[in-house]
């Protein structure tokens, strides 16, 4: 599914890439790391291998907990519609058509999270146990961890040990070098979408949209402002008045956007813009892209074989 994704918290465009991931080993010899000098051909997974990828780190940090003494289910993943459930602007009149918004898929993940069988089993054990079970899943957060600055400035942090540790360093090679990389390749939009979202191409290209809406019958001035009017549409509608409502007009903001090539024209211009802007971050990238297609791999051999 083509999207392009808006976070809420910034409230400005950004087109999401549709592909991301990783994987891992299941073999007892330790994890080769990855040859980041190398200049073979890179790219971001698609959703469906992000999920193998995710999938296959859950399997080994149920390996390693289970080492550690305790009880560990594979958690749950985000499905692949899931992914695509997160955008700025629909452009897909099937996917639309199937889950509007994603209203109902945002609800079911939601509710395995409430319902997490890994949660409750923490909360299970005796007080000491549960700080050892802290300590082996995410290590020792307040005292050994890793740090990378942002792109955009400031700094983030992670445990450098624990199940969760171990797992990404199974998977990647080198969880230090994948941290750093990971987090510079997936923190860039604030470099460049403040000049795309001002650029005339982009703002005609709304305004088209917008106009096709309004003959439709629906009089929103870009994908944002109807997003943020639907919980008061549907609100005191059943669950499945709400749905159909929301499908609805999923379905109509797809296909304004087909038709007006709104999709198409934002998807143009991340890419120049990022060529334009992002050119000191091409090494940190194609080290992201090469790290997550040798993950692959690997996960692919570990869930094959769980």
């Amino acid at each position: 599914m083509k999207r392009l994704s808006v976070p809420v918290c910034l409230g400005t465009l950004i087109v999401a890439v549709t592909m991301t991931g990783c994987t891992a080993v299941a073999t007892g010899e330790p994890p080769q790391p990855p040859k980041t000098g190398a200049r073979t051909p890179g790219r971001e997974l698609t959703d469906a291998e992000q999920v193998r990828v995710e999938r296959a780190e859950e399997i080994l940090v149920k390996k390693c907990m289970e080492r550690e003494g305790f009880t560990y289910w594979v958690g749950r993943v985000p499905s692949v519609p899931e992914r695509q459930s997160y955008s700025y602007v629909l452009d897909d009149v099937g996917w639309a058509e199937k889950y509007g918004y994603g209203t109902r898929l945002q609800q079911e993940a939601e509710e395995a999270r409430l319902n997490d069988r890994n949660i409750a089993y923490e909360n299970a054990l005796p007080k000491a146990e549960r700080i050892r079970y802290s300590k082996a899943l995410d290590g020792r957060p307040s005292s050994d961890v890793l740090s990378a600055e942002l792109p955009g400035g400031g700094t983030i942090e992670t445990p450098r040990s624990g199940c969760r540790a171990d797992a990404k360093g199974r998977l990647y090679g080198d969880f230090p070098a994948w941290f750093r990389v990971e987090k510079t390749a997936t923190n860039l939009t604030s470099l460049y979408v403040p000049d795309l979202v001002k650029d005339k191409r982009f703002l005609g290209a709304v305004e088209t949209w917008s106009r096709c809406m309004r003959k439709e019958g629906h009089d929103y001035a870009d994908p944002s402002e109807l997003r943020q009017e639907l919980p008061a549409l549907t609100k005191g509608m059943s669950p499945a008045k709400a749905h159909t409502t929301e499908v609805e007009l999923a379905v109509v903001e797809a296909t304004c956007a087909t038709e007006t090539s709104l999709g198409n024209r934002l998807r143009t211009l991340e890419n120049e813009y990022r060529d334009k802007k992002l050119k000191r971050y091409r090494d940190d990238i194609a080290v992201h892209q090469r790290m997550g297609l040798a993950a692959l791999a690997r996960a692919e051999h570990i869930t094959s074989a769980s």
